[in-house]
């Protein structure tokens, strides 16, 4: 039992929202779509390979929750109409859109071919704008408001050395996200971008040859000390996506261990640090 509307602050007001997560592979899109359907939505899982949106579908039954599995390829402004349309057809509607679909290719911006640059803004920018579009029509013509959240990088917040197409994709997502914001506003609709650090997803974790002995998080020059996991990219999903976050909108929320607000030529040796006493102080 609560009293003076004190239990009604936390509440995520998610129960029985239908959520529709773009990316259902092993990393972020897992740990978001696992996330929301605790949260009690019924999680529309979509990706390329249809393979991976029913392995997650399964997942997610097996915990208790509901969900369905839709195979897409949202750089066609067709199907990102379609899986909205069939989405909100099997469940009867649609509360949030979650995208976390976002590759990368590297290498010296000479040597990077026409191809690399058009990939990435396609499977960065082009998608999320093709889902965001089609999934914006919906919502306004539904009129209960509604929750859009994409995933960018850091990697769009300062230079991105040897994946400048991902960097600016990146950014350009923030951009979009300011945009569709604004645009979507007055029918009760909020845009929201969560920039993540290095996370160690399954991906990661592999390329940078597994973690430590001890099992714990990879060492990362955040500030923290450490990557960050899944699990915590995906609690910020999720309070974007819940009435905690009803007026929050237009934003970039930046989950990295600290590693951007460090001074840019890097931290202080806590062993070099002047003694105030001996310094020189102005008159």
């Amino acid at each position: 039992m609560t009293t003076g509307g004190v239990g009604r602050l936390l509440e995520l007001g998610l129960g029985g929202k239908v959520a529709l997560v773009a990316g259902s592979g092993p990393g972020l899109g897992r740990s978001c779509a696992l996330g929301l359907a605790e949260a009690g939505a019924i999680v529309a899982c979509v990706d390329l390979d249809g393979t991976r949106a029913a392995a997650l579908v399964a997942e997610i039954a097996s915990r208790g929750g509901r969900a369905a599995g839709f195979e897409s390829d949202l750089r066609r402004t067709s199907d990102a109409e379609m899986v909205v349309s069939e989405v909100s057809k099997e469940f009867g509607r649609l509360d949030v859109v979650v995208d976390v679909i976002g590759e990368i290719r590297y290498g010296r911006a000479v040597d990077l071919s026409d191809d690399d640059w058009e990939y990435s803004l396609d499977a960065v920018l082009r998608q999320f704008f093709n889902l965001g579009r089609a999934a914006g029509r919906y919502l306004v013509a539904q009129g209960l408001g509604g929750s859009l959240v994409s995933i960018s990088s850091v990697s769009g917040l300062a230079g991105a050395p040897f994946h400048a197409p991902y960097g600016a994709a990146k950014a350009g997502l923030m951009s979009l996200t300011r945009s569709l914001a604004i645009e979507f506003a007055p029918a009760g609709i909020r845009v929201n971008n969560v920039a993540p650090g290095a996370v160690a997803t399954p991906r990661v974790v592999d390329r940078l040859g597994g973690r430590s002995p001890d099992g714990l998080p990879l060492r990362s020059r955040a500030p923290l000390g450490r990557m960050g996991e899944p699990d915590e990219i995906a609690k910020v999903v999720v309070f974007l996506s819940s009435e905690l976050a009803s007026y929050v909108s237009g934003q970039t929320i930046v989950v990295d261990g600290g590693a951007t607000a460090e001074f840019a030529l890097g931290a202080m040796d806590p062993d070099l640090i002047p003694d105030n006493s001996t310094l020189e102080q102005p008159r």
